[in-house]
This record gives structure tokens, C-alpha cells and sequence, in this order.
């Protein structure tokens, strides 16, 4: 029987075999712990379809082929082409695209694998570096119901912020606008190769059934940055400064039922999004 991509022996020998390490550039760290790849893969609701983002050598993609029918990977480093048609090639349902999956068709792409197999999900080890914009363009599209990801704690931290917390951001209310957002575990940095010096948690993000257009669900994104613009100021500071007009503010602050003196990171998403419709 093959040995699982994601133990430490197997990673170390396709390393050797290929020559290669683990490009900083690219945010390379390589699970090495095959319990946590199954759990993530049987956590992710990827039975129908699933789209992968940054591969790696296959350690997570292996997990998911066991456990989805279609497993669609990014990868934007072609040195890791070959190897992943190498390691991947006892599964006949892995498809593996050279391309930077910020630049993709996302919408193209869901629509064809959800015609053809049913429900998409996403699940991801996401390199640190792109992390966010990465979700942001996931969050682009209400199409994919469960998106489950490998974050670094600190942003996994922010993202399931509540109000009050020093963690709590613009970033945690727009995730939390879209999505119910859960911790499933933490992951020690002794489970990659090589090892970061951060640990990372996995973030499972459920789709809420948000009747809003994209354009305004943009527009209640970019006030929620406005709000948190300067976190010492009141969100009545705030307003005026992004709406530039005082007494303006003041009205839809009293329409919304929110204090002047308050802080955004008081403030809940219900909150933040009946300013935004007193604004409207």
C-alpha cells in the first residue's frame, strides 16, 4: 500500500527525489501530520466537488480525493506540476491548474463543477501571505456553502473576534456578515515541514443566506472600514469623517439606535448593518 503524502518519511523522500524546499516566496510549508489532513478533508463537506488553493506536494489534496468526488487544485508554482501528477496519480478525480487562483474564473469554475457534481466547497492550507485575499475572493461568491481553511491563529483569532475583544475588526465583521464562523481545532507549527513559528487553526466559515447584491454588500464593507478607520475615535468620529457631514451622521447614527459615544469595536455586525441601512 502507498504511504500517505502528509507523514514525515514520505514528505522527506519527495523532497529528496525532486530537489526541492520550500519556497519562502510562496508561503511552502508542508503538512506532515496525515490525522490532521483526514480531519480537515472529513470536516469539509467536500463530498460533491472541492477546490483546493496552493496544493503544495499534495498532502492535503490526497485527503480530499478520498473524500470528494472532484478534488480542483491551484497551484501557482509550476516546479510542483510534476510532482503532484506523481504523487496524485493513484486518483483518477484530482485535476491540478497551473494558475494563480486570485486571477481565476471562480464564478466559470463553480458553476461547471456544481452542474456536474452538485454542491462545491472549498478547503484549503492557505499560504499566510495571501490568506486574506484569498478569502475575499472566495467571499465574492454565494455560490460555495462551507469554505474550510488552514489560517494562521492570529487571523483565524480575528476573524472569529466578538465585539469588545481586542481582536475584533473590520475584518471579523465583514466574515461574520456572510458567514457563521467556527474554530474547528488548532494545528502546532511540528505538523509542517518546514515547521512555521506561528501555529495555525483550522476556520470553517458557513454561508448566511444574505439577500444583498454584490454592490451592497461592497458598500456595507467599505463603511465597516470607514467605522474602524481610527479605533480610538467614536463611531460618530468615524461617520463624520467618511460621510463628511457632522450633522448627517448624527441623524443616522439616532435613526440606527446606536450612541454617538461609541467605539466600532463595540458594536455588533446588527449594529454596523443598521447604520448602514439608516444610511440608505
Amino acid at each position: 500500500m502507498t504511504r500517505l503524502i502528509a507523514t514525515p518519511g514520505r514528505t522527506k523522500e519527495i523532497l529528496e527525489t525532486y530537489g526541492l524546499r520550500a519556497k519562502k516566496g510562496f508561503g511552502q510549508n508542508f503538512l506532515v501530520d496525515p490525522v490532521i489532513t483526514d480531519r480537515v478533508a472529513e470536516l469539509a463537506h467536500c463530498e460533491d466537488s472541492v477546490i483546493e488553493i496552493g496544493p503544495g506536494i499534495g498532502s492535503l489534496t490526497e485527503a480530499l480525493a478520498m473524500h470528494s468526488r472532484h478534488v480542483t487544485s491551484y497551484e501557482v508554482d509550476s516546479d510542483l506540476i510534476p510532482v503532484l501528477k506523481d504523487t496524485l496519480s493513484p486518483y483518477d478525480n484530482v485535476e491540478i491548474l497551473l494558475q494563480d487562483f486570485l486571477e481565476c474564473d471562480l464564478d466559470a469554475k463553480v458553476k461547471e463543477l456544481s452542474k456536474k457534481y452538485g454542491s462545491t466547497a472549498v478547503c484549503a492550507n492557505l499560504p499566510y501571505y495571501i490568506t486574506t485575499p484569498v478569502l475575499f475572493r472566495i467571499f465574492e461568491n454565494a455560490s460555495i456553502p462551507w469554505i474550510t481553511v488552514m489560517v494562521q491563529k492570529e487571523v483565524g483569532d480575528r476573524f472569529a473576534a466578538k465585539p469588545g475583544g481586542s481582536e475584533y475588526s473590520a475584518l471579523s465583521v465583514e466574515g461574520q456578515y456572510l458567514y457563521s464562523i467556527r474554530k474547528l481545532f488548532n494545528v502546532p507549527g511540528r505538523s509542517f515541514n518546514p515547521s512555521p513559528a506561528v501555529d495555525s487553526v483550522i476556520l470553517q466559515f458557513e454561508r448566511k443566506d444574505v439577500q444583498k447584491s454584490n454592490e451592497e454588500i461592497k458598500q456595507f464593507f467599505e463603511l465597516t472600514r470607514a467605522c474602524f478607520k481610527q479605533r480610538r475615535k467614536t463611531i460618530y468620529n468615524n461617520l463624520r469623517e467618511y460621510t463628511g457631514d457632522g450633522q448627517k451622521s448624527l441623524s443616522i447614527l439616532e435613526q440606527a439606535g446606536i450612541p454617538q459615544g461609541k467605539r466600532a469595536q463595540e458594536l455588533s455586525v446588527e449594529d454596523l448593518v443598521k447604520i448602514h441601512e439608516a444610511m440608505k
